[in-house]
């Protein structure tokens, strides 16, 4: 069975932290494949900043290239919102029954996990890759058989910064994929006041 891991996020934009960690998951654990499931809205985020969900997923596909091993997926742009983990993973445990699901996450969302929907059905019947981060404290979940803490490299690097960049006219070269950094160059995406 096809063990695939599913990286949630805006990727708003996506940047070379976000390929970084969805590549090291790719090549140094037992995940087959890497689905980035682009997030039409996060229950626990503020939507105005949020670009347009189309375009944020060609972003992502521009970003993943030709890489085989990952892969960018709008499966949530077509189930209700806001949209829940849980609900996604029952959608695609149906839609894909030869596929086993594992999710990734950063150590700062398993810390505020118990305020998910089923958070403790999420604990119990999926594995969670963890990547740790500096400021997130995760030690009461660390003894959970379903977690794996994974080391991968880390950038401080946040949408939030690429995006007041593109506002202020600043490059941001290097923090994006240059697939990304192409497009962006040529397009109106957050450069809008």
């Amino acid at each position: 069975m096809t063990k695939v891991g599913l990286f949630f996020g805006s990727f708003n934009p996506v940047h070379v932290g976000h390929m970084i960690i969805a590549n090291h998951l790719a090549e140094y654990t037992d995940l087959s494949q890497i689905w980035m499931v682009v997030s039409p809205h996060n229950p626990l985020k503020n939507k105005t900043s949020l670009a347009n969900d189309n375009d944020r997923f060609h972003l992502v596909q521009l970003a993943i290239g030709d890489n085989t091993k990952i892969k960018a997926s709008n499966v949530e742009f077509f189930l209700p919102t806001p949209s829940y983990t849980i609900d996604t993973l029952a959608f695609l445990k149906e839609k894909y029954p030869d596929k086993t699901f594992a999710l990734i996450m950063g150590g700062d969302s398993l810390e505020s996990i118990e305020k998910w929907k089923n958070a403790e059905k999420l604990l119990r019947d999926y594995e969670i890759f963890v990547y740790k981060r500096s400021d997130s404290d995760i030690s009461k979940f660390e003894h959970l058989e379903n977690i794996k803490v994974i080391e991968a490299p880390l950038l401080d690097i946040s949408a939030t910064f690429i995006r007041d960049a593109l506002k202020n006219k600043k490059s941001i070269r290097y923090l994006v994929p240059d697939a990304v950094f192409d497009y962006l160059q040529h397009s109106t995406m957050y450069r809008k006041a």
